[in-house]
């Protein structure tokens, strides 16, 4: 998935993924347009596709940028020397590092695409040495997004700890991220739970709605399964030692069609509630007044994509770029 932030000032940013898993898109310099008309002024991009990235160009608009599991090998192995040739030639060459706010080194390795889970920390300490070389390391942060499901044990979210399979993966990334005061990245679907485990969350748990007796957790209390998710990251972190470590939420999001309560009055309720927690501070349980950096999945429906039919339809735009529902990203 390709990613778009929305800013709001005060408050954290809000962003979109810019996705490209589809054979009927308009242009990247035609989503790039409807982006700015949108006042978007950030995005996350899941590859370097040259065409895309130099869209891009003086646009505006800052980038997370993503760097593809399939070159993480190559990385791993090669030296700071090696990683400055890559950034060089797959980034710097299409856009100029000030439009760069992150690169995200891999997406969902550790659990979907194991293979390459050695690589990435070894990939991100090259790549850190390459950005501290040309002094971009301070203003361009590392990081590796990770699905919800490396955490285990969630109910409630003071019990999360992180998968015991993936502990020695997962503790130089804390380590790194620590030391380089990066943030945590995690892709966080409360949809995914809801229809996975219907019998357990109700549907107004899931889309902010309240309504229910709050899920009690000692003394902190969860009226929403976003909040539970994203504290249930802090909880496991802070298990670890490393509780002063951020969250960024690098996909979140609510489809229109395809399965159980995916509709456009239902993504629209979830979108707009996390958009405006994020735009107010408003924070979670355990970090109240902090607002979470998060990125809405995503700018179009992706008619290609595999897996169950609801993961085609996450647009938030339509192929037009008239809006699937009324939702504003201030």
């Amino acid at each position: 998935m390709d990613f778009v932030v929305f800013t709001s000032s005060p408050g954290a940013a809000v962003g979109i993924c810019y996705g490209r898993v589809a054979n009927n898109l308009p242009p990247p310099s035609s989503a790039v347009e409807l982006l700015k008309s949108n006042h978007i002024s950030n995005v996350r991009l899941f590859n370097t596709e040259p065409a895309t990235l130099r869209s891009f160009y003086g646009a505006g608009i800052n980038l997370m940028i993503g760097v593809p599991n399939e070159d993480l090998p190559a990385l791993s192995s090669g030296t700071a020397a090696t990683a400055i040739q890559w950034l060089q030639s797959n980034i710097f060459a299409h856009v100029p590092p000030n439009q760069v706010r992150y690169i995200a080194v891999g997406n969902e390795v550790f659990l979907k695409d194991p293979y390459f889970t050695p690589h990435v920390v070894p990939s991100i300490i090259n790549l850190h040495s390459a950005l501290r070389t040309l002094g971009l390391s301070e203003s361009i942060k590392l990081s590796s997004p990770q699905a919800a499901s490396v955490i285990v044990n969630t109910y409630p979210p003071s019990s999360a700890t992180f998968d015991p399979s993936l502990q020695s993966a997962i503790v130089p990334l804390l380590q790194f991220l620590h030391d380089t005061r990066s943030p945590f990245m995690a892709n966080v679907y409360p949809y995914i739970s809801y229809v996975s485990e219907a019998s357990h969350v109700s549907p107004d748990y899931a889309l902010f709605r309240g309504g229910g007796e709050p899920v009690r957790d000692g003394a902190l209390a969860y009226d929403n399964l976003f909040d539970a998710s994203v504290d249930a990251f802090v909880w496991a972190m802070e298990r670890e030692g490393f509780g002063g470590v951020e969250v960024v939420v690098a996909e979140t999001g609510w489809p229109t069609a395809g399965g159980e309560a995916a509709s456009a009055a239902n993504a629209l309720a979830f979108n707009g509630n996390v958009v405006r927690r994020a735009a107010s501070d408003t924070g979670t349980p355990k970090r109240p007044g902090v607002g979470v950096e998060v990125y809405l999945f995503g700018v179009f429906d992706e008619n290609e994509k595999v897996g169950e039919e609801y993961e085609k339809h996450f647009g938030i735009f339509g192929l037009d770029g008239a809006k699937a529902y009324n939702l504003s990203f201030n």
